[in-house]
């Protein structure tokens, strides 16, 4: 297996209803580039997993605990282990990078999604 990949050889996985992801899995930490639908809702749920975003293009209203912030490109986040937090798309959709300590067991099984191409790059 090579440590050497591009985005547009991973599988389109389906992560929530409007949420699709191409994932890569390491050892101790799961990296993510997530296609958010335009107008999705990734409802308020929790994870023993330390998270840390960027979007990359589009927009969301992202609320972690108590606070919430509207983003665009070059807004990150940070997501300490098992604090609730859930995502409002905007109306052109989102693509992000979410990565995860530890990794995302759960991911591994997700299953295969649609085969479109990449929202990002292009």
């Amino acid at each position: 297996m090579s440590a050497f990949n591009h985005l547009s050889s991973l599988d389109l996985q389906r992560i929530w209803d409007g949420v699709h992801g191409r994932v890569i899995h390491g050892q101790q930490i799961t990296l993510g580039v997530i296609e958010l639908d335009p107008d999705s809702v990734v409802p308020e749920h929790r994870h023993e997993n330390e998270q840390l975003g960027i979007c990359l293009n589009g927009s969301l209203v992202f609320r972690v605990g108590d606070e919430s912030r509207e983003l665009a490109p070059g807004a990150t986040w940070s997501i300490p282990a098992n604090v609730p937090h859930e995502v409002q798309v905007g109306p052109d959709g989102a693509v992000v990078i979410d990565v995860f300590v530890p990794p995302r067991d759960d991911w591994r099984d997700a299953p295969i999604g649609d085969t479109r191409s990449l929202r990002w790059p292009r």
